[in-house]
Formats: structure tokens, sequence, C-alpha cells
């Protein structure tokens, strides 16, 4: 059963940046790719995927609202992904859940993955 958990939120101000980490475990060796998605959700909204990765470097995927800010990045294992904040504004805070999905392909929707952390929750406040 893969299993997926987030670290690295906090209270940042407008401006600053904050790097998110999602370890993926539990997926079997068999288990070639694994895409990796972050998604986020603030009070009274819905669910918004904001970035996402599939088992290849070029395979990524960011929300126009994110789009230049956010970065993900995978290492070189590819259980371990980051996703590195900058510019962060008061609009992005919202708890941040990682997602992963068994697969070589990577689609930037909650539907797609079937794996989910509990979140991290980013505040960003002057």
């Amino acid at each position: 059963q893969v299993q997926v958990v987030e670290s690295g939120g906090g209270l940042v101000q407008p401006g600053e940046s904050l790097r998110l980490s999602c370890t993926v475990s539990g997926y079997t060796s068999a288990s070639k790719y694994l895409a990796i998605g972050w998604f986020r959700q603030a009070p009274g909204k819905e669910r918004e995927g904001i970035s996402c990765s599939a088992s290849t470097d070029s395979d990524r995927i960011y929300a126009p609202s994110v789009q230049g800010r956010f970065t993900l990045s995978r290492d070189i294992n590819e259980d371990t992904v980051y996703l590195q904040m900058d510019n962060l504004k008061p609009d992005d805070t919202a708890t941040y859940y990682c997602a992963a999905a068994v697969s070589g392909l990577c689609v930037l929707h909650q539907n797609f993955f079937g794996s989910w952390g509990r979140g991290t929750h980013v505040t960003v406040s002057a």
C-alpha cells in the first residue's frame, strides 16, 4: 500500500519562500512509474491541482496560479518530491496535499491519484 507524507508547511510573510517535501513509500518495485502531484485547498474553496510530475523529469505540469513561482523537483531515487514555493502571496494560504499514482503519465486532477497524504498547512501573512 502506497503511503504519502508531506512536510515543510509553516507561516511566512508575503514574498518569502517555503519548500514542501513529499515522501512516498510502499509501492512495489514492479511499479516502475510513479506520478506525484501537489494540490492545495483553502478554507471554503475547492481543492486545486497546482503541480504534477510523472516519472521523467520532463513531465511537469503547473497550474497558472503558481507558474513561475513554484518549482517541483524529484530526488534521484524519485521517492521524494519537493515543491519550492517562491514569492508567496496571501492567496497561497492553504493546506497542501501530496498525492501519488502508479502511472507513467501525470494528470493534474485529483481523481487521477489514489494515494494521498494528510496535508501540511501553509499560511502567508504579514
